[in-house]
């Protein structure tokens, strides 16, 4: 059996998948990020060939293909990019962290604390725009989070999932209804908010993405030394305690992480749905529970997820366009209701 330190004693590790097997997944996953990025990039209201996209990448485009490939569609492909792997990230965590295969970033009341900020803004400082959204949204998202912990922390013992999952979804029903009674009472003031609240990353330019990305480097970074622990609280508390893992840190770790991902990624597109909560129940499906495993390729494969759903919602009625966040949505739906009718996919 193999074991994985913890503290100062090992503790029992779950079967890990051949190091070949998931190299070779990485991999596949890699290349089918690569090709979503190359889809980004060239399609849309203005489909591109290659040639014209390669051209404008390398400085020899037109005028009018570096308007489109550079100043359009690279900065919404990266937008693209950090939020999907921001997502896909803090999903696993969320699910190793109150043992529920079902549970989204969501649960803390990440979205509905940033939605929530981004009304005051809008209300009472005349905020218009996507730009001046973000800091708010990351602000409300990590205020309420920080609400939630101290919520579930209080009275007898200390902070557990089920406690915290309550004030989470407490504190979100509460800020959500605030919100939608904000928003009905002048819709005309709130017409900048619905494009972000929909889930979308058009017209995130670099000089928002670039300030949240260390926010996300380090929830990621975070994420990968935790994964030790959080396979050995998937033992329960008891034997985790037992066998050295710092219980309560591991948990304080994950409630940071996903407030930098989940906060970052919901400030920087708005609330995306269902792929913090699908794309880790795949990895789970395909490879097992190993938290090693989990988090690494959530990271690649919630951006292909969040990119082709990005491209879908620019050809599905162009020229118009439907807001990534209800492309996913709509494609989430059937496939965890399928995923979630297997018995192997449900458990953690």
């Amino acid at each position: 059996m193999t074991v994985h330190q913890v503290g100062a004693r090992p503790v029992p590790a779950p079967p890990r998948p051949s190091a070949s097997r998931a190299a070779t997944a990485l991999l596949g996953l890699v290349a089918a990020l690569a090709a979503a990025v190359a889809l980004s990039l060239a399609v849309g209201a203005n489909t591109l060939p290659p040639s014209a996209v390669w051209e404008a990448l390398t400085g020899h485009g037109t005028t009018e293909t570096d308007y489109i490939v550079l100043g359009l569609r690279v900065p919404r492909t990266v937008a693209a990019i950090v939020a999907g792997s921001a997502l896909g990230v803090a999903g696993a965590l969320i699910q190793a962290f109150t043992r529920n295969p079902l549970a989204d970033p969501g649960i803390l009341g990440v979205n509905a604390g940033a939605a929530f900020a981004v009304a005051m803004g809008v209300a009472f400082l005349g905020l218009r725009s996507s730009s001046a959204f973000v800091w708010l949204a990351f602000l409300g998202a990590l205020v309420v989070t920080v609400a939630v912990y101290l919520i579930g922390s209080s009275g007898r013992g200390p902070a557990d999932p089920i406690r915290l999952t309550l004030a989470g979804v407490a504190l979100g029903a509460v800020f959500s209804g605030i919100t939608t009674g904000m928003t009905l009472s002048d819709p005309d003031a709130f017409d900048s908010m619905r494009s972000w609240n929909a889930g979308s990353v058009l017209g995130r330019g670099f000089d928002v993405i670039v300030p949240l990305v260390p926010f996300v480097i380090a929830g990621i970074l975070l994420a990968f030394v935790l994964t030790p622990g959080l396979n050995a609280l998937a033992l329960g508390d008891d034997v985790a305690r037992a066998q050295g893992a710092n219980v309560a840190g591991i948990r304080i770790g994950v409630i940071v992480a996903v407030t930098l991902l989940a906060g970052t990624a919901t400030a920087l597109a708005g609330p995306i749905s269902f792929v913090g909560l699908m794309v880790p129940h795949i990895v789970r499906w395909l490879f097992g529970p190993d938290q090693r495993v989990i988090v690494p390729l959530s990271a690649v494969l919630a951006p292909v997820l969040v990119l082709l759903s990005d491209v879908l919602g620019r050809v599905i009625i162009a020229p118009a366009e439907v807001p990534v966040g209800i492309v996913t949505a709509f494609v989430g739906a059937p496939v965890l209701i399928a995923l979630a009718r297997r018995r192997k996919a449900s458990t953690l």
